[in-house]
């Protein structure tokens, strides 16, 4: 059994690395006081063809699989939570329904523009009350005339203030549950579209949440995504594959956590040497490198079996309930062996730990982790 990265995937990541900490990293304090987008960053993410990972040549994209795409997230998060937040959100989330689910046509309108960061991607599929509880979205899709009136509200939508198109999700009859839900591609300036509050989050402050407003949003045939009653399907498979993308963010968290850490128990004395050489600091960080590393492999494996066409749901789910709750365990240790100062905005570790709580939450919280993993060994 081979562990290791191909000599690709190898000289991939140190690009992908050296990008990270030479753009990334430096800014990422100042992105996450200002709540402010990375625009400079993104162009230049756009420039390396990161946003058309595992997307062909064919459609605008650099190409890669999906442990490319895994790096290249945790590469980013090890830097930036927030900039991994904006990448996996357009790139899994939104991106790759389109291209898996998508028309010849609609493939050339909306992926080739995604593929190259010309354009970026949000996925509108989480409301007031259909969180975790899918089938329960209120959002509405009327046929009128040669395409539809869609009404309703999305929250907590991730890219939703900066967005170019929006893969938004909408019942055609409610009587139906979860066959009448429905998959759409809604492109900013449609009239009835708007965005609506700005959410003041904890974390990932330089990603945009917002709510999403369609008021007789009116959405031609074209931009319909698969069949009506096809939107849970399109939805679940979108969401199961962009798991294994925040295990890849959880485990880069958790590394810029425990990096900083050992660098600060290295360097910091106390009692006449580094506080390294007490055993209650070293367990803890034994700890974080045993957590780090289970999570990794964890995240490699599902990413081999979604690349080998295997079935993948449970392992994605199984990665990304570790590697989560892995990263919250190691930032509240990185901040334990900080002391005061990681309490403190002197040091990136607070940071951390705001970022690796929404691990826990979006793409399924780790509750709804256990109910798929639960599934998957029941039967």
């Amino acid at each position: 059994m081979d562990f290791s990265l191909t000599e690709d995937q190898q000289m991939f990541q140190k690009m992908v690395r050296e990008f990270a900490q030479k753009e990334l990293e430096p800014i990422a304090a100042q992105l996450d006081e200002e709540a402010r987008f990375p625009t400079e960053s993104y162009k230049k993410m756009a420039e390396l063809g990161l946003f058309g990972v595992t997307i062909p040549e064919k459609y605008g994209g650099s190409g890669g699989d999906s442990v490319h795409l895994a790096i290249a997230v945790e590469e980013i998060a090890r830097a930036c939570g927030s900039t991994s937040t904006i990448y996996l959100a357009s790139l899994s989330l939104a991106c790759y329904p389109i291209y898996k689910f998508g028309t010849e046509e609609q493939k050339q309108r909306f992926v080739v523009p995604l593929a190259k960061g010309k354009k970026l991607a949000c996925f509108a599929l989480t409301e007031s009350g259909a969180g975790s509880d899918v089938v329960a979205l209120q959002t509405t899709a009327r046929r009128q005339g040669n395409g539809y009136s869609l009404d309703g509200t999305k929250v907590f939508i991730t890219n939703g203030a900066e967005a170019d198109i929006a893969v938004a999700f909408a019942t055609v009859d409610k009587s139906l549950r979860h066959r009448g839900i429905t998959a759409f591609v809604v492109e900013k300036g449609t009239p009835g579209f708007s965005v609506g509050k700005k959410e003041h989050k904890l974390g990932v402050r330089a990603s945009s949440t917002t709510e999403l407003v369609f008021e007789s949003c009116q959405v031609p045939m074209e931009n319909r995504l698969g069949n009506e009653g096809e939107g849970f399907k399109i939805a679940m498979a979108a969401i199961d594959s962009s798991r294994i993308s925040v295990a890849a963010q959880a485990v880069g968290i958790a590394r810029a956590a425990f990096d900083t850490s050992l660098k600060y128990a290295q360097e910091r004395q106390q009692f006449g040497q580094p506080i390294a050489k007490f055993q209650a600091i070293q367990w803890m960080l034994v700890d974080m490198a045993t957590y780090i590393d289970a999570a990794q492999l964890l995240t490699y494996r599902a990413a081999y079996l979604k690349n080998q066409g295997l079935p993948f749901v449970k392992e994605a789910a199984m990665a990304k309930l570790f590697a989560a709750e892995a990263a919250m365990s190691i930032t509240t240790k990185a901040i334990q062996i900080h002391g005061g100062y990681g309490y403190t905005k002197d040091y990136p570790v607070e940071r951390y730990f705001r970022d690796a709580k929404i691990t826990e939450i979006y793409e399924g919280s780790s509750e709804m982790q256990r109910m798929t993993i639960g599934k998957g060994i029941l039967g």
